[in-house]
């Protein structure tokens, strides 16, 4: 591309709903990287928050629409990598600017090979726009991507600033604090410095040679990290040239992750249990089940960083120093309060707080207790309150009704967490990403292992709620109405099992698994929930569906309450070249390692359904799935169906079992075997060139 034009994306893709944008340089010095940065701009060109503003210290968006991968060495400098969910975009936004900023009072004109690409999300290049001219700047838009009606365009820009990203971020209407002199912003780099332990500067690069290591975290995140460090700050030319020299690119230490073979166990017999970090065998009590996960967390919290950083960014804590505590007494009136835990981050000389109140074995959080915990967090100027539960907190709805007195100048913000999610992102860490070092590692692997013991009480949502036998009894009976309010509760835990199903795959595949949000059933949290409880009502189906990155399509899973029957289903669309016959057995090659029971339905332009069969039936008799009447073929779709358990509780014969297996066996048996046995695109000129 050249500088200032546009393309749409679907005219480069038919997988463009997710894209991977990546920015990259190279540096003739060896020295000097950037950073990245995006903001998502609504109708008057500006970020509708400060949370609309994503770089190192805030790299997710809660709704999982953007996702800042961090930097990745290349021959001669690096490149930055941003995961775009364009049908995660919020409807009210309308740009996202790519961008990219400099510090020291370095400038882009510096560097070499700038240059921008963009793939789908299988990814397969799309286009690339490469800039020669950046000039003496210190901040520089890359690109955006912007909607035209229903369909999203990227354009590339190519325009700089010379006040670096203190001022690209003011044009588009975020908060900079501008008050703090350039001595007192001296003053907090070097209080940072020296507040990072001596051995963890020695093993960790720069910021220069890589993003600080716990920057990066999950989905289902809204990060709010503090805007007052953005302004690169001033020094003197011998503090620069220092600072210059220290920052010379390093090679990246190798993270260490779980080993795919099981060492052999020096054990005599089975019998034999390993001794543990975390002991679980003594738990007898929910209050002995409570103390111990809440010490047995905050204590890896402060010993790994990586995985501290993960589970307190989404919370606005900034990356700093952690130390956590239990137990702690609180003056509140004329009886003290007694928090779970607490968690302490410091930046700079300056501290962030949250209080912490943990509930395991299904227990459920008291709204009055919370409410205590929100007042003395008010009073004592600490930043938030985070709970943590078996339960999963709803999009767009607080799991406890706590609300804040608006007359407080300091606003308390209210978290949750459940402990899925925290063996998720331990999983993430342990089995994909890794962390600094055998310790580290050690330490997640005993802290899993905890969770998901049976004597914990660390299971997650396990429960459908007390309504979820009634309505299938009147469903069965056919006795509901439309509006009532067990329908609702339904479907509210219908979507926490979904939500939770996809961290259980996400922590499995070391991918972004999410929920689906179709735009045409509206954006609002609740009406949508009350549009999917009248359908619930009017055919007894509860159906989801789960965007797994990487992979074209969507996973779809229908509960069919009247049936008793799981279905879980897949849909792929015909090649666009080839003949028919060709296109069907193609596909009964690709499905070789499929089960036989599973269902393919060949679907028919303009028609209800066409074909179907077994793949068992169809394998020797692959023209079987051609339309008799010569109907245009615009895909295929792939079903296995299972019954579903009764009982409400975690049984292996309960509904939640059911639909947690029914995903896992459709993905590991079919979404795996297709994509194992994908063709791979022959690499462009270009690349080819290149190597």
């Amino acid at each position: 591309m050249v500088k200032g034009s546009n393309i749409a994306l679907s005219a480069l893709s038919d997988n463009a709903g997710s894209v991977i944008v990546s920015l990259g340089w190279a540096s003739p010095t060896g020295e000097g990287d950037a950073d990245v940065s995006v903001l998502l701009l609504g109708g008057q060109g500006k970020v509708r928050s400060d949370a609309d503003f994503y770089f190192y210290n805030n790299p997710v968006a809660a709704d999982g629409s953007v996702q800042l991968l961090g930097k990745a060495p290349t021959g001669e400098g690096s490149e930055d990598r941003i995961v775009f969910d364009l049908t995660a975009v919020p409807v009210d936004v309308e740009r996202v600017i790519v961008a990219a900023s400099r510090y020291e009072g370095a400038r882009f004109g510096e560097l070499d090979d700038l240059r921008v690409t963009l793939a789908d999300g299988s990814g397969d290049d799309l286009l690339r726009f490469a800039i020669d001219d950046a000039g003496s700047v210190s901040a520089f838009i890359f690109g955006e991507l912007y909607r035209r009606g229903e369909e999203w365009k990227f354009r590339a820009v190519g325009q700089g600033y010379d006040d670096g990203l203190a001022g690209l971020a003011s044009d588009f209407g975020v908060d900079i604090d501008d008050d703090a002199s350039s001595e007192d912003e001296q003053l907090d780099d070097e209080a940072e410095d020296a507040a990072r332990p001596a051995a963890a500067a020695e093993e960790q690069p720069p910021r220069s040679a890589q993003p600080e290591p716990a920057s990066v975290v999950t989905v289902e995140q809204v990060p709010s990290a503090p805007l007052e460090a953005v302004p690169a700050p001033r020094r003197s030319e011998e503090d620069a040239q220092s600072k210059k020299t220290a920052a010379r690119p390093r090679t990246a230490k190798k993270k260490v992750t779980l080993p795919k073979g099981v060492k052999k166990s020096l054990a005599e017999n089975d019998s034999w249990k390993g001794a543990r970090l975390f002991p679980v065998s003594a738990l007898k009590s929910d209050r002995d089940r409570e103390t111990r996960a809440t010490s047995v967390l905050l204590s890896v919290m402060a010993q790994v960083p990586e995985f501290g950083r993960r589970l307190t960014a989404a919370f606005g804590a900034p990356a700093g120093r952690m130390e956590t505590f239990t137990e702690v007494s609180l003056p509140h009136g004329d009886t003290p309060r007694r928090p779970d835990g607490v968690i302490r981050v410091e930046r700079a000389g300056k501290l962030w707080t949250a209080l912490v109140e943990t509930k395991t074995n299904g227990n459920a959080l008291k709204p009055e207790q919370v409410q205590a915990y929100a007042d003395i967090a008010a009073r004592r100027g600490y930043e938030a309150v985070i709970t943590l539960s078996n339960d999963v907190a709803l999009e767009g709805s607080p799991l406890v009704d706590v609300k804040i007195d608006g007359r407080r100048k300091h606003k308390v913000a209210l978290w949750h967490l459940s402990w899925a999610e925290v063996a998720h992102q331990a999983q993430m860490l342990l089995r994909h990403e890794g962390v600094g070092n055998a310790a580290h590692a050690w330490l997640l692997q005993e802290l899993l292992h905890y969770l998901q013991h049976e004597n914990s009480g660390c299971h997650g949502f396990q429960n459908m709620g007390a309504a979820w036998v009634p309505v299938r009894r009147g469903i069965d009976d056919e006795t509901l109405c439309q509006g009532d309010p067990r329908l609702l509760e339904v479907v509210e835990s219908w979507e926490r099992l979904i939500r939770q199903v996809c961290l259980g795959l996400g922590g499995e595949l070391g991918h972004k698994v999410l929920p689906v949000r179709r735009a045409k059933r509206g954006v609002d949290p609740g009406a949508r929930r009350a549009d999917m409880a009248d359908r619930l009502c009017a055919d007894g189906k509860l159906h989801a569906e789960l965007r797994i990155e990487g992979t074209p399509g969507v996973l779809a899973i229908t509960a069919d309450l009247r049936t008793g029957k799981l279905r879980t289903s897949f849909d792929i669309p015909a090649p666009e070249q080839g003949y028919p016959l060709t296109w069907s057995k193609r596909l009964i090659r690709r499905l070789a390692e499929a089960p036989a029971d599973l269902h393919v339905e060949t679907l028919v332009e303009g028609e209800a359904g066409g074909p179907r069969g077994t793949l068992e039936r169809l394998r020797p008799e692959p023209a079987d799935m051609l339309p008799k009447n010569g109907a245009q073929i615009t895909g295929f779709r792939l079903s296995l169906f299972k019954g579903m358990g009764n009982a409400r509780g975690n049984t292996e014969s309960g509904f939640i079992r059911s639909v947690d297996d029914a995903v896992h066996r459709f993905h590991d048996s079919v979404v795996a075997s297709l994509d194992r046995s994908a063709p791979r695109p022959k690499p462009s000129a270009e690349r080819a060139a290149a190597t």
